[in-house]
């Protein structure tokens, strides 16, 4: 079973608002980019990346959180982020019953999160590879 196809089995075992959440998740990072990764790491945790690591996903007990790798050096003008705000380089969205996910806000801050990644992460301009929208560095 590949990582994706494990995630979708994660997010419908997850048969309550936890599921709904992290699907609604998923949806908007994987808007963000058409190049993004999905991968299965740390025993069981839906992780994206482009460029290095964007975020991890997990369902506890009672929230959905969304931890970015690199969310101190991230713009958040949204004010998404709503935990882990004391770390030096993480940051992450803790999301409880009846929360509402700001999908545009979210895509935008995995976007902030590629190029993150992409300048301060991949400074090898040799590589070739394209940031999102196909443009350059």
């Amino acid at each position: 079973m590949n990582p994706s196809q494990r995630i979708d089995r994660m997010i419908a075992d997850l048969a309550d608002w936890r599921g709904r959440t992290l699907a609604e998740i998923r949806k908007a990072i994987l808007e963000a980019d058409p190049e993004i990764v999905e991968e299965w790491k740390w025993m069981g945790s839906p992780t994206w990346s482009r460029d290095g690591l964007i975020a991890v996903g997990n369902a506890h007990k009672n929230k959905v959180k969304l931890t970015f790798a690199h969310g101190a050096g991230l713009p958040d003008p949204d004010a998404l982020f709503n935990a882990g705000l004391e770390g030096n380089a993480r940051r992450a969205i803790d999301l409880f019953e009846g929360d509402s996910i700001d999908a545009p806000a979210l895509t935008a801050l995995v976007r902030a999160a590629i190029d993150y990644n992409w300048t301060k992460l991949k400074k090898n301009a040799s590589t070739g590879a394209t940031r999102h929208g196909g443009k350059k560095a």
